[in-house]
């Protein structure tokens, strides 16, 4: 069976992680949120998987390639063009970017799946599909509900008793909202729905496709369903999602590494005096990472690998990716630390480096950086909560 993952956004919502990361390589624990979506594809015999890519196309495909490994066959679909030898990524937008592939050669040829990459979900795919069939749908939106405050982030649906959508609202304010089932991006789809999409044109699927369904009385279903759907489309949403995974509250993904206290996992060659420093779980420590005495960690945390946590810093609900050195007694509270950028739970950044703070919170594969003790006070009173 066929399948589309859309991988081409830029993931603005998750800058600063998206200047280099593009969102389906978002790690999870040290996996990319899009794997997670292939072994879910594959375990329901979705075997032919097309991607479209623009925002750092090449990083995803050197990671996936043809999909050998994960057990299905990819191809990539790259909307863009070269400048300079380089690719420049011109998204078409998602219900463009299905298009694009079709008109190329008619590769969905019967009922296929289309799924945002940027989402943990375990949902049952193979009922969904049966829902949809056994209603004669030409497209279906699986849905959730969520509190009102929440609606303006997501497209709202509005159905009749039989699922049938009525009005399909691309994040409404919440006056607007006409009801709180939004729109989870899982879309099932027969080929005919391509005939509303125009051709090489941007187009998408929830701002440009669906209400031309509504409006033309196509049958386009809702099927709602209670699954776990994790959605990093923010920076507070990657924030919890990880939060989310430490205190084991999402399945099918576990903490890797070994457990070498309860709640305390580490990847390979960590190096740490257990003894002369203060761990609570849940934390995730990556490989070859050192963790000075005296340092707190208080979970849930995750530190990445090849990191380096200097003596006297505090390491508290936050995530620090790969190849990052805090310095001696900084204290992070709520904060994600990404290369030159430190991020509070609700986006707000400071680019350290642009701060002229960067000899505090640096990359560990530099020289470690020259600390005046006056310098240290100012950047603890910066951070701290």
């Amino acid at each position: 069976m066929k399948a589309m993952i859309l991988a081409a956004g830029k993931g603005t919502r998750v800058r600063p992680i998206t200047y280099t990361i593009p969102k389906p390589l978002i790690p999870i624990l040290q996996k990319p949120v899009m794997e997670f979506l292939l072994e879910l594809l594959r375990q329901h015999g979705f075997d032919q998987v097309m991607v479209n890519v623009s925002h750092l196309a090449n990083e995803i495909e050197s990671y996936f390639r043809d999909g050998q490994r994960f057990g299905v066959e990819i191809a990539y679909s790259f909307e863009g063009r070269i400048m300079d030898g380089q690719l420049v990524g011109e998204a078409l937008g998602s219900a463009g970017g299905l298009r694009r592939i079709q008109d190329f050669s008619p590769f969905f040829d019967d009922t296929f799946i289309v799924l945002c990459g940027d989402a943990l979900i375990d949902l049952d795919l193979t009922e969904a599909i049966q829902w949809h069939k056994s209603r004669g749908a030409i497209a279906t939106i699986v849905t959730k509900t969520v509190p009102k405050d929440q609606v303006s982030s997501y497209g709202v649906v509005v159905t009749d008793e039989e699922g049938r959508i009525k009005a399909f609202q691309e994040k409404p304010s919440v006056e607007e909202a006409l009801s709180t089932m939004i729109n989870t991006g899982i879309y099932i789809f027969e080929p005919e729905v391509i005939d509303y999409i125009p051709s090489n044109q941007v187009f998408d699927i929830g701002g440009d496709l669906f209400p031309k369904l509504v409006e033309s009385n196509a049958p386009f279903y809702a099927i709602a369903r209670e699954f776990q759907w994790v959605d990093i489309g923010k920076v507070p949403d990657y924030w919890h999602a990880i939060r989310s995974v430490l205190q084991g509250d999402v399945r099918n993904v576990a903490i890797p590494g070994k457990e070498v206290f309860p709640g305390v996992y580490t990847g390979l060659n960590v190096v740490v005096n257990w003894d002369k420093v203060h761990v609570k779980g849940p934390v995730y420590i990556g490989g070859m990472t050192r963790i000075e005495d005296g340092a707190t960690i208080i979970g849930p945390t995750m530190i990445g690998p090849s990191c380096h946590i200097c003596s006297g810093a505090t390491v508290d609900n936050s995530v620090i990716f790969e190849y990052s050195r805090l310095g001696a007694g900084i204290r992070l509270v709520d904060k994600l630390v990404f290369g030159r950028y430190c991020v509070d739970k609700n986006g707000a950044t400071i680019d350290v480096q642009a701060a002229a703070l960067d000899w505090l919170i640096t990359d560990a594969r530099q020289s470690p950086p020259h600390q005046e003790p006056a310098e240290r006070k100012a950047i603890e009173e910066l951070l701290r909560e």
